[in-house]
């Protein structure tokens, strides 16, 4: 497993700290579960490559347009 070395604000660390705590969590093991959930929290290139392919999908302007009016907004 790798080692990397980061620089911190002391509040921050302070923070960071804390919070791992809180989780039962050392620090380490909460910062990588940051940093994964960050990287990984994206859409794979195989979903990307999927925007626009349906050439019949419907514009925004096509499906609002079969709904009714809006009702009057209260004055604050």
């Amino acid at each position: 497993m790798a080692q990397v070395t980061i620089y911190l604000p002391n509040d921050l660390e302070t923070t960071i700290k804390a919070t791992a705590k809180s989780l039962n969590l050392s620090i380490s093991k909460f910062i990588a579960s940051l940093l994964e959930e960050k990287v990984r929290n994206e859409w794979g290139s195989d979903v990307r490559k999927l925007s626009g392919a349906w050439d019949d999908f419907p514009t925004l302007d096509a499906i609002r347009s079969s709904e009714g009016q809006d009702i009057p907004r209260e004055a604050f």
